[in-house]
């Protein structure tokens, strides 16, 4: 709700004005050249960066109340962030996808099941151990579209309510 941003009070604002009305269900893009905000549009509405000015409502409550820190906690607990370049382990597939839980925790059923829906699962069977495959450090051994795919299962696997995608598909082709 009427969002503005500068990085110091020195500075112009790179937002303003904004105004957005989102709903569940929804799947929005933020289009825009280099250099207009998106980025920091994105960091507001995850709650990273405060708005100079303006609030950030959902269902009417201020995510950045700062006499209720715990708005920004449980708004950021439903969100996955996907970004361009996902940060991969020198550990399996499956360990990648289940990023945080540990190993004997991992449910791989699901581990699976999200790898299907991020078209990944092909690859991961074909490789010599599949899903305990070890993917090298940062994802040395694989594309950067892999690499993209293996972020998406891992927001699948996390079952947010929201997934956001910070141009989290620039190294997949267009059917994908």
């Amino acid at each position: 709700e009427n969002i503005f941003f500068k990085y110091n009070s020195n500075s112009k604002n790179i937002i303003k004005g904004v105004n957005l009305e989102l709903f569940k269900g929804e799947n929005i893009g933020i289009i825009g050249k280099t250099g207009s905000g998106k980025s920091t549009l994105i960091d507001i509405f995850l709650g990273l960066i405060n708005p100079s000015k303006g609030k950030v409502l959902v269902d009417g409550i201020d995510i950045f109340d700062k006499y209720n820190p715990e708005n920004l906690e449980k708004w950021q607990n439903i969100i996955t962030y996907v970004p361009q370049d996902v940060f991969l382990t020198d550990k399996s597939f499956m360990e990648n996808i289940a990023y945080g839980i540990p190993y004997e925790f991992i449910n791989l059923k699901e581990v699976i099941r999200c790898s299907k829906i991020a078209s990944i699962h092909e690859f991961i069977k074909s490789t010599k151990n599949g899903y305990k495959t070890f993917v090298g450090e940062r994802g040395i051994k694989l594309s950067g579209g892999q690499i993209q795919r293996i972020g998406i299962a891992r927001a699948l696997y996390k079952k947010s309510k929201i997934i956001v995608f910070d141009e989290a598909t620039s190294a997949l082709d267009n059917n994908t």
